[in-house]
């Protein structure tokens, strides 16, 4: 009996010091077992790991492809137009001894804060440096500009057993104290424009107006030439005609004279005439005349 009470105790205590000598390292993850703060084991590969209980540690870090975003920074590209760019990298832990040694423990947070310093001091050399300008920036060539960024911000980051994946500008902004004077040259810009655009027009249109203008008068011309053509050959029929008629019968074309200027003398209701009674204006109101 006595056996058995010290038996089990021992048992128990040898199971749980197996059971902390005993540690798992899934795929999602690197393992460091530190002594005394000094590496002794490196574990990569998921599966399991062991350790002395008590005197030994296991310290665990993200074997994943992580993000950090770095805060606005003002730059000054080659055409002195300032910008304000943020940006945002992908990275991950290369080298996890050499990561150790290099942030201690401050993991994680000590790290970024060191790639966030880094990220920032080559945007501005990237971004600042001859040739560059805010037009480049904004262009397609940007692409270009953030590979640089990510390659030289790779050459310092595995100082710290980082590897840069990938570094992405996200927005490129003017300061505030810059804004309205940019967008009254933009403004001015677009107000010269459409002057330029509105003065074209009214040249086209005096030009419309002037060529109509002339077609006017040149449609008018010819058609009262052709009126006074048309209008001269009538009078010439119609003398031939009355030239014709008189030839035939004079005293017909006589009377008919008479007749139409009777008409014209005698119009409306209140017209009067005042002749002498023997002038040949009534020669055919004269029963003589009809003879």
């Amino acid at each position: 009996m006595r056996r058995a009470t010290i038996v089990i105790p021992v048992v128990v205590i040898a199971i749980a010091v197996a059971l902390s000598s005993i540690f798992i390292v899934d795929e999602r993850e690197k393992a460091l077992v530190l002594q005394f703060g000094q590496i002794r084991q490196v574990k990569e590969d998921p599966g399991l790991g062991f350790k002395i209980p008590i005197i030994q540690e296991v310290v665990r870090y993200d074997d994943r492809i992580l993000s950090v975003d770095t805060p606005e920074i003002e730059i000054t590209p080659s055409d002195d137009r300032r910008l304000i760019v943020d940006a945002f990298a992908r990275y991950r832990i290369s080298d996890v001894v050499q990561f150790r040694q290099a942030v201690g423990v401050g993991g994680i947070r000590s790290a970024e804060d060191r790639l966030i310093s880094i990220l920032n001091t080559q945007t501005r050399a990237v971004l600042g440096s001859a040739g560059v300008t805010s037009n480049t920036i904004l262009s397609e060539e940007r692409a270009a500009l953030m590979v640089r960024i990510r390659e030289l911000s790779q050459a310092r980051a595995a100082a710290i057993g980082l590897e840069v994946v990938d570094v992405r500008l996200k927005q490129t902004n003017l300061p505030d104290q810059n804004l309205e004077a940019t967008f009254a040259r933009m403004r001015a810009e677009r107000e010269r424009e459409a002057a330029d655009e509105i003065a074209r027009g009214e040249e086209a249109a005096q030009r419309v107006r002037a060529q109509a203008d002339r077609t006017v008068v040149e449609l008018v011309s010819e058609s009262q030439r052709e009126a006074e053509i048309t209008r001269g050959e009538a009078d010439a029929e119609r003398n031939r005609i009355f030239a014709d008629a008189f030839g035939r019968d004079p005293e017909f074309f006589e009377f008919y004279r008479s007749l139409a200027a009777y008409e014209r003398s005698l119009q409306g209701s209140n017209s009067t005439l005042v002749i002498t009674p023997n002038s040949e204006f009534f020669e055919f109101l004269d029963g003589d005349g009809l003879d």
